[in-house]
């Protein structure tokens, strides 16, 4: 791994990580801040005070950091780095994911069901598909093939999706356009980077990257 070097600037719609020295859109990657009492504390929405530093969302990038102490390398001075971070971070995540979830449902802008889906497909609604990742052999490939070019979230598993719509396990669900499918999209990106088995988010074949091209992916809310 390259040796890392002091944060940089914090400017721009990039940042370079820690410990494989790759610039990313921020999208794809955490910000650290060390607070008063030398504690690392991850800044998953980049908001909060003080020099940040950069990892990519990767399980091993993680444990790599913690493992060689990058944090402290970077930030020079001594860092509290709990050594169960990527765990910590996988949770976190995955906590965002179905927040977001909820807020789609209550605001009417998600549906759950295989019938649902395909409904609100055939009436041109849709931006986001969701299959859940323990779901039965060739579920994905089911829901998939009812809308191939758009991007799949598949991070989740049947009864936390379950859990979002009221109900005891929820296989196939969609989210409708707008800023809350595109902020899923960014966050069950980085949740699938720090689980053990990877995936998250299927990218549709005419939009390599992902949630960036998703309308309003840009905005905060």
């Amino acid at each position: 791994m390259p040796a890392t070097s002091a944060p940089e600037t914090e400017s721009g719609p990039n940042r370079r990580c820690i410990v494989t020295a790759k610039v990313q859109p921020v999208e794809r990657m955490i910000r650290f801040v060390v607070g008063p009492d030398q504690q690392l504390v991850p800044d998953l929405e980049a908001r909060l005070p003080g020099r940040g530093m950069w990892l990519s969302a990767r399980r091993d990038v993680v444990n790599t950091a913690v493992a060689k102490a990058h944090f402290a390398k970077a930030a020079r001075r001594k860092v509290v780095v709990p050594p169960d971070l990527a765990d910590r971070l996988e949770f976190l995540l995955r906590r965002r994911c179905l927040d977001l979830l909820g807020l789609a449902r209550r605001a009417g802008q998600a549906v759950a069901g295989y019938e649902k889906v395909r409904a609100e497909l055939k009436s041109g609604r849709g931006a986001v598909l969701l299959a859940a990742s323990d779901g039965a052999a060739g579920g994905v490939e089911k829901i998939r093939a009812l809308a191939p070019a758009l991007p799949l979230v598949s991070v989740l598993g049947a009864t936390e999706l379950g859990w979002v719509f009221g109900r005891g396990h929820t296989v196939h669900g969609l989210l409708l356009p707008g800023k809350l499918a595109a902020r899923l999209c960014r966050e069950a990106e980085r949740l699938g980077g720090m689980t053990e088995k990877g995936g998250g988010l299927s990218a549709n074949p005419g939009n390599p990257g992902g949630a960036e091209a998703l309308p309003n992916s840009s905005e905060r809310e």
